[in-house]
């Protein structure tokens, strides 16, 4: 007959068996639950891309919604050849997930990314700044792994006046990721929360929707003129071989 304590440890022994596919089950359930959100966004895509292939070679801007709803940026950049393939609501996690289905069927020579404001406004309390750059950062070296000679510019996460309490966590993400883009090779980084504030650094309320996250029109213009030297200046880079 089994001793009192060790019949105990033989019961937790079962708990833990029997709790482990909970657990292990909650990955799986949130990562279905994130791609329903996404699959109509990718069903646009592959449309799209049936009735008009894209060249490979050419600018895609990948992220979330900031990007997804600059549905005018093609003309914008023209005549840079650029394709937009941001879905809204992702997060740095989603573009690691949906990074195969994004990145390189397109084989772009530049990449321009916009990801992370999500991160910093999901959650009770704000996630670390160094784990959301962190996937930013594998986001980069996959790209990286795909083709050593792909350029990719950051965008800066913007300071919105929707989550004013963690402007200090937006603030050290943008330094994570201006550093590393300062370090690596074929990395850029643009700011563009110069062109969101008025002369004493206030937000221009007038440049976002009621949500206070998102932009009216513009704010595109705005950010057209800050990034296009840029992406011009990395295009003929990327081409001078």
């Amino acid at each position: 007959m089994k001793s009192l304590p060790a019949c105990r440890a033989l019961r937790a022994a079962v708990l833990l068996m029997l709790a482990v596919p909970a657990f292990a089950a909650a990955p799986a359930d949130e990562a279905a639950k994130r791609w329903a959100q996404y699959e109509p966004s990718f069903k646009a895509f592959a449309e799209a891309d049936a009735k008009s292939p894209p060249q490979p070679g050419g600018i895609l801007f990948v992220g979330s919604s900031i990007f997804r709803q600059w549905t005018n940026v093609a003309e914008h950049m023209a005549p840079l050849p650029v394709l937009n393939r941001a879905f809204g609501g992702s997060r740095t996690g989603d573009q690691l997930a949906r990074f195969a289905q994004v990145v390189p069927p397109y084989a772009p020579k530049v990449i321009v990314y916009y990801c992370g404001s999500n991160d910093l406004k999901a959650g009770a309390q704000p996630e670390d700044p160094a784990a959301i750059f962190a996937r930013f950062r594998e986001f980069s070296e996959r790209v990286r792994a795909l083709n050593p000679e792909t350029r990719l510019i950051f965008a800066s996460a913007t300071r919105s006046p929707d989550r004013v309490n963690r402007w200090e966590q937006v603030d050290h993400f943008n330094a994570l990721a201006r550093a590393y883009c300062a370090a690596t090779p074929h990395r850029f980084f643009i700011d563009l929360n110069p062109q969101l504030v008025d002369a004493e650094g206030r937000p221009r309320l007038e440049l976002y929707k009621d949500d206070k996250l998102h932009f009216h029109p513009p704010a595109y213009d705005l950010f057209a003129a800050a990034l296009k030297p840029l992406l011009e200046r990395v295009w003929r880079e990327a081409n001078a071989r």
